[in-house]
C-alpha cells in the first residue's frame, strides 16, 4: 500500500517540474519567434515614417527611392543567400570528412587555413579576387563565401567530435554502416552546434555583402559608399539601418531553422 501511495505522490510532485520546463521552453520559443521580427518591423516603421516626412534634397530622393531600396536590398538577399548555400555544401561535407578516421589528421591543418582566410580583411579579398578573377556577382560570393566558411567548418568539427564514442560503438556493435551511424546517430546529435555555426555564418555574410558594392556586385552597401562620398548622413544611416535590419531577419532565419533542425529531447 506504501509503495502504491508514494509512486502517485511522486508522479504528482514532478509534474509541475515538467509541465513549468514545458511551459518555460514555450515562452522561450515564443519570444524567439517573435522578439526580433517584432523589433525589425518597429524599427523599419520608424524608418518608414521618417523617410515619408523627412525633406530632402534631390540627391536623398533619388538614393532612397522605394524602387532603389527594393533593387538593393534583392541584391544584398541574393549575394547573402547564394554565398551561405556555397558553403553549406562545401563547408559541412569537409567537416564530416575531416571527422573520419583516415583525415583526421588533416583536420588542423585545414583549420589553420580557413582561421588565416578569415582573418584576412574581407574587403582586401574581394579587391584582390576582383583584379585576379574579374568584377561581378560570382567573385563577390566567392570571397563571401572564404570569409564565412570558417564557422560552419569548425562548428561541424567540434559538433561531430563532442559526440559520445560509447554510442557510436553502441550501433556499430548493433550491425550499422558507418554511413548508417552518422546519419542516425552523428549527425543529429551534432545538429545544434552545426547550426549554431551556420547562424553565425548567416550574420557574417549579411555584413560582409556590404563590401560587395566595391566590385560591382550590389547591394545595400552602395548606400553606405554614397552617403560617406557625397557627405549625406541620411543615406549613410538608412544603409547602415537595413543591412543591420537584414542581418536581425537572417539571424532569426537561422535560430528557426536551428529550432526546427534540432531533435527532440535534446
Amino acid at each position: 500500500m506504501s509503495t502504491q501511495v508514494e509512486d502517485p505522490a511522486r508522479a504528482e510532485a514532478g509534474t509541475p517540474a515538467r509541465t513549468g520546463r514545458r511551459r518555460r521552453l514555450g515562452r522561450e520559443d515564443l519570444g524567439m519567434l517573435l522578439g526580433l521580427p517584432l523589433l525589425v518591423i518597429v524599427v523599419f516603421a520608424a524608418w518608414v515614417l521618417w523617410r515619408q516626412t523627412a525633406i530632402l534634397g534631390p540627391i536623398e530622393k533619388r538614393q532612397l527611392a522605394w524602387s532603389v531600396i527594393g533593387e538593393l536590398t534583392w541584391q544584398h538577399v541574393k549575394l547573402t543567400v547564394v554565398a551561405a548555400i556555397a558553403v553549406l555544401v562545401t563547408a559541412v561535407p569537409i567537416g564530416i570528412i575531416l571527422t573520419r578516421p583516415k583525415f583526421r589528421r588533416l583536420a588542423p591543418p585545414v583549420a589553420a587555413v580557413a582561421n588565416a582566410g578569415q582573418a584576412a580583411p574581407v574587403i582586401g579579398v574581394i579587391v584582390l579576387l576582383a583584379i585576379w578573377i574579374g568584377f561581378g556577382f560570382w567573385t563577390a560570393v566567392l570571397s563571401l563565401g572564404l570569409y564565412a566558411f570558417l564557422p560552419v567548418l569548425r562548428n561541424t568539427i567540434v559538433g561531430l567530435q563532442q559526440v559520445d564514442p560509447n554510442l557510436v560503438e553502441a550501433a556499430r556493435g548493433m550491425g550499422l554502416s558507418q554511413f548508417a551511424v552518422l546519419r542516425r546517430i552523428e549527425l543529429p546529435l551534432a545538429i545544434p552546434v552545426i547550426m549554431a555555426g551556420v547562424r553565425v555564418a548567416l550574420v557574417l555574410l549579411v555584413g560582409t555583402a556590404s563590401f560587395a558594392t566595391f566590385i560591382n556586385a550590389g547591394g545595400l552597401g552602395a548606400l553606405i559608399t554614397t552617403g560617406i562620398t557625397l557627405f549625406r548622413y541620411p543615406i549613410l544611416i538608412s544603409g547602415a539601418l537595413l543591412i543591420a535590419l537584414l542581418a536581425l531577419i537572417f539571424d532569426w532565419l537561422g535560430r528557426v531553422l536551428e529550432t526546427a533542425a534540432t531533435p527532440k529531447g535534446m
